[in-house]
């Protein structure tokens, strides 16, 4: 059991923490599961303890900070603590803004063939005098300024049996009923810190342009300032109009008022539009408008605002919460919209009410990150949208989203087929489930 069991919550966790993800685990209970990574290392209250775990480096709890972990693992260990709170704020203060941490605590359901387990050899013998809730759990992140980003319940089978493990370990585990009677709970969090820049962060806004020349000056003159070098990049996608001519005529006469960059794609889709966009990015935050302003360039600055404050690290836009103009999205769409925002929202373990607003915003520091892992997902998005969500999901990035009214096209048709692309996002809803959810 012990043996599967912990294989088990390794894989779990080897979703978050990547192999040149930096991990301090503290005062580990069993080393099986830092054995899984060798980049870990063991930290210690007790300076009796340093040097405990064999072939790993091993530091003092002051330690840590100087580390700068990207993330840092309580496994098991809130069962055994007298002041779960003071742990925490020992941990908050070790913590950098982009530090998560990863907190696994067994169901009280459970709660009796654990000890039966123990006594009977098939998991290690720990004392456990605590047996917490979701909401203990949640009350003590909150009051140590710690703000939960998901929760995960798995394994529902703790024994090796030859496919029926796998079967319901898999796939029944993250289900909605079945995983009420999961024995591992999984959560990420962030550390809220104020923050310490005194200058406002830049903005690099990617317009992704195809056959949309009569915009492009008007999204030159709509676009708020922001930050105090904030540029525009268009990025032109093999357009039938005259958009590039028009992109590079607004260049020449506006590049010495706005900054500008501009180029022209070499792949096909918006998606390989955003990434030549966000490569040639020079600023801080990163932003992508539409060129067809249904989303207005006026609400950036509501983005901006939101991830500056730091309520979140990943701010999408969402259509659906203001009634939007008439024609601006058909029935069948805002049906597929209200679907798979419900399904990947379900896989993703953060909520989305609008996966596919075109508008999202990160910092530069994540996105590197993100793109450095991007083959985990495969490069197939031909939006870019979920090429983002699923990296910034499996970051545990906190997501926002910011409502916006969306407005009807004023000029030009619209690049997506409703059919073809609702069955590709069909395709990618899978895909994505079998890689984050049924893992």
């Amino acid at each position: 059991m012990k043996k599967y069991f912990y294989r088990l919550l390794a894989r779990y966790l080897s979703l978050f923490v990547l192999p040149q993800n930096s991990l301090v685990e503290i005062d580990p209970v069993t080393t099986r599961v830092l054995d899984a990574f060798p980049q870990g290392a063991a930290a210690f209250r007790d300076p009796a303890r340093n040097g405990g775990v064999p072939g790993r480096a091993n530091i003092g709890f002051e330690e840590i900070r100087e580390r700068s972990p990207d993330y840092i693992l309580l496994s098991g260990l809130v069962h055994q603590e007298r002041d779960i709170q003071a742990l925490l704020a020992s941990v908050h203060a070790e913590s950098n803004a982009d530090t998560r941490l990863i907190i696994t605590y067994y169901s009280s359901l459970w709660r009796p063939l654990m000890r039966l387990a123990s006594r009977l050899g098939l998991r290690e013998r720990t004392p456990e005098p605590n047996w917490l809730a979701h909401q203990d759990i949640d009350n003590l992140l909150y009051l140590e300024n710690f703000e939960l980003i998901r929760r995960e319940n798995k394994v529902i089978f703790p024994v090796w049996v030859p496919l029926l493990s796998d079967l319901a370990n898999r796939y029944l585990a993250p289900l909605p009923f079945f995983r009420l009677f999961c024995l591992v709970n999984i959560v990420v969090a962030r550390p809220l810190r104020p923050d310490a820049t005194t200058e406002p962060p830049s903005v690099s806004i990617v317009v992704p342009a195809r056959n949309e020349s009569g915009n492009i000056e008007e999204i030159v003159r709509r676009v708020p300032a922001m930050g105090p070098r904030d540029e525009i990049i268009f990025i032109e996608g093999n357009s039938t109009d005259d958009t590039w001519a028009t992109i590079e005529r607004v260049y020449r006469e506006q590049g010495a008022q706005r900054r500008m960059q501009i180029g022209r794609q070499e792949g096909k889709g918006k998606g390989d539009a955003v990434r030549k966009g966000f490569d040639m990015a020079r600023n801080e935050i990163l932003m992508i408008l539409d060129a067809d302003m249904t989303v207005p360039p006026e609400d950036l600055i509501k983005f901006y605002r939101a991830i500056v404050a730091g309520h979140g690290e990943f701010i999408n836009g969402s259509r659906l919460v203001y009634p939007m103009e008439k024609r601006a999205m058909r029935f069948f769409n805002l049906l597929g919209n209200k679907f798979f925002a419900t399904a990947f929202s379900f896989v993703l373990g953060q909520r989305f009410k609008d996966t596919l607003c075109g508008t999202k915003v990160l910092r530069a520091q994540h996105y590197r990150k993100l793109a450095a892992n991007r083959s985990y997902f495969g490069e197939f998005d031909p939006f870019g949208d979920f090429d983002l969500i699923f990296g910034a999901s499996r970051m545990c990035l906190k997501t926002v989203e910011v409502p916006i009214t969306y407005a009807e096209r004023t000029y030009g048709e619209t690049n997506i087929s409703r059919w073809r692309h609702g069955a590709i996002l069909l395709v990618m809803l899978v895909f994505a489930a079998r890689r984050i959810k049924f893992i």
